[in-house]
């Protein structure tokens, strides 16, 4: 896998590429400098996080029939201080699902998700613990 970056300022402003050619800002907190014109790169990895978790349990939902008509994800996170960087300690993937849905299906899907599947889960299981919460509107 190969992504590339291209700043587009003279700060901290970056486009970011991958394999799809998709381009996702960047940028740094205006505490350093930044523009606020994209996301943080700690941000995104917890939407990478949250983006890969959706992707396996709607493919996972879908195999077993069930009817999802709305899909909604938010992630929080705490940082803790770790020499002289930061990292995430406690993450919560909160899953907001309607639909024809059958509980306990969604449950096992999140759980395959965030347990088996989800490569952004397994990377960060080094330095985090992941927990989820369920609603079902």
């Amino acid at each position: 896998m190969e992504v590339n970056l291209t700043r587009l300022n003279q700060d901290f402003h970056f486009a970011a590429t991958g394999a799809s050619g998709v381009a996702v800002h960047m940028d740094a907190n205006p505490e350093i400098g930044g523009h606020n014109q994209g996301a943080r790169p700690m941000e995104m990895l917890l939407m990478g996080l949250g983006g890969c978790s959706a992707i396996d349990v709607i493919l996972i939902l879908k195999k077993q029939r069930q009817e999802i008509g709305s899909f909604d994800i938010k992630v929080t996170a705490d940082r803790e201080k770790v020499e002289e960087h930061t990292e995430f300690r406690n993450i919560n993937v909160h899953f907001i699902l309607g639909g024809n849905l059958n509980e306990e299906k969604v449950r096992r899907a999140i759980e395959l998700s965030l347990e088996k599947y989800c490569s952004v889960a397994m990377a960060l299981y080094k330095t985090s613990t992941i927990t989820y919460t369920l609603e079902l509107v």
